[in-house]
C-alpha cells in the first residue's frame, strides 16, 4: 500500500536526490541523498534516521550546513514520508526497520557511515551495531538512550496514531503548536508552519494530513512490544567509537541520570544539553550545531 505523496520536501534543487529500494514484503523504501562533489574520498556518509512519526525532512537543514563536506543520507522509514505503507502493520517494529536499513545501506553504496538517530532513530542507530559495527565510524544519539523514561514513553504511546486533518497549513500549524507547546515553548507561528510542513503533506483531497501510516501505532502500543532488545548491551558495544549524546533540557524521554550513566559506561562519550526545548531537539539549535560540527570534525 503506497502513501499518496504529492512531492518531496528535500528537493533536488537544494542538492538532494531521491533513491529507493524494494523490501522483500514489497514496500518501497526511500531515502534522500545529498552528495556534494567536494566530499573527501573515504569520508563516511552521515546516515540520518528519524523519530517514530517523523521523516527525512527533519534533516533537510543539514544539507545547508554540512552538505559541502559530507554525504548525507536522510531516510524515510517504512510507513513515513515517501516510503510505502506496509500491508502488515506488525512489520512496523525495530527488527523490520533494521532489515530495511541493511537493504538501503547496500543499495545506496554506503561503505562506512556515522549514524545520526533521533528518538526511535537513535535506538535503531544503537541496534545497527549488531550487523554493521565494522562499518560504523561514529554514532550521534538525539535525545535517546538505552533507558526511556516511563513518563515520556506513555506520552509517545498516547500521541502516536492520533489523526490530523486540517484545511490549511496555518490551521495545521496552530493545532500542532497547541499540542507541542511544552516541547518548543519559544516557537512562533513561523516555526510551527515550518514544523507542520516537515510533519505533514497535502492529501489527494487537498487537506493537510500527517505524513505517516497511522497503523505504526499498533505494535508500538503493545506492552513489551520490543521485548528482547538489550539496548545497554548495544550501547556498550560502542566502546572505542566516537559517540555524541544530545539531550533536551526539558526531555521526558532521556533523563539527566541516564545520560550520566551513559557517560560512566562509555569513557569519552561527548554530551551536550540543549536548553529550553523538549523531546527531541531539531538539531538546528545553536548548542547542537556547534556540538555536531565539533564532533564531525574529529571523524576520520
Amino acid at each position: 500500500m503506497a502513501s499518496a505523496v504529492v512531492s518531496s520536501r528535500l528537493m533536488p534543487a537544494a542538492g538532494w536526490q531521491p533513491g529507493h529500494v524494494w523490501s522483500p514484503d514489497n514496500v518501497r523504501l526511500c531515502w534522500h541523498d545529498h552528495l556534494a562533489p567536494t566530499v573527501p574520498d573515504g569520508r563516511p556518509a552521515l546516515l540520518c534516521l528519524p523519530g517514530l512519526t517523523r521523516n527525512a525532512s527533519d534533516f533537510g537543514h543539514l544539507g545547508d550546513r554540512l552538505g559541502a563536506d559530507w554525504r548525507i543520507i536522510a531516510v524515510d522509514l517504512r510507513g513515513r514520508g515517501e516510503s510505502g505503507w506496509a500491508r502488515d502493520s506488525l512489520s512496523y517494529v525495530s527488527l523490520t526497520y533494521l532489515r530495511d536499513l541493511s537493504l538501503l545501506i547496500e543499495a545506496a553504496g554506503v561503505q562506512r557511515f556515522v549514524a545520526l538517530g533521533s528518538s526511535l532513530g537513535g535506538l535503531l542507530a544503537l541496534r545497527l551495531t549488531t550487523a554493521h559495527r565494522a562499518a560504523m565510524a561514529g554514532v550521534i544519539l538525539n535525545d535517546i538512550g538505552p533507558t526511556i523514561e516511563a513518563e515520556g514513553l506513555a506520552r509517545l504511546r498516547a500521541n502516536v496514531g492520533r489523526s490530523g486533518n486540517w484545511p490549511t497549513w496555518v490551521h495545521a500549524a496552530r493545532d500542532l503548536g497547541a499540542r507541542n507547546a511544552a516541547v518548543y515553548p519559544d516557537w512562533g507561528l513561523h516555526d510551527w508552519l515550518a514544523f507542520a510542513k516537515r510533519l505533514c503533506r497535502i492529501s489527494a483531497q487537498g487537506r493537510i494530513i500527517l505524513d505517516h501510516d497511522p497503523r505504526i501505532a499498533e505494535p508500538f502500543r503493545l506492552p513489551h512490544g520490543d521485548a528482547g532488545a538489550d539496548d545497554w548491551a548495544a550501547f556498550d558495544s560502542l566502546a572505542g567509537m566516537p559517540v555524541l549524546s544530545i539531550r533536551a533540557e526539558r526531555s521526558d524521554v532521556l533523563s539527566a541520570a541516564t545520560q550520566s550513566q551513559m557517560a560512566r559506561r562509555l569513557p569519552g562519550l561527548r554530551c551536550v544539553t540543549v536548553p529550553g526545548v523538549g523531546h527531541p531537539p531539531t538539531l538546528a539549535e545553536p548548542a547542537v550545531a556547534a556540538a555536531l560540527s565539533a564532533f564531525l570534525d574529529g571523524i576520520a
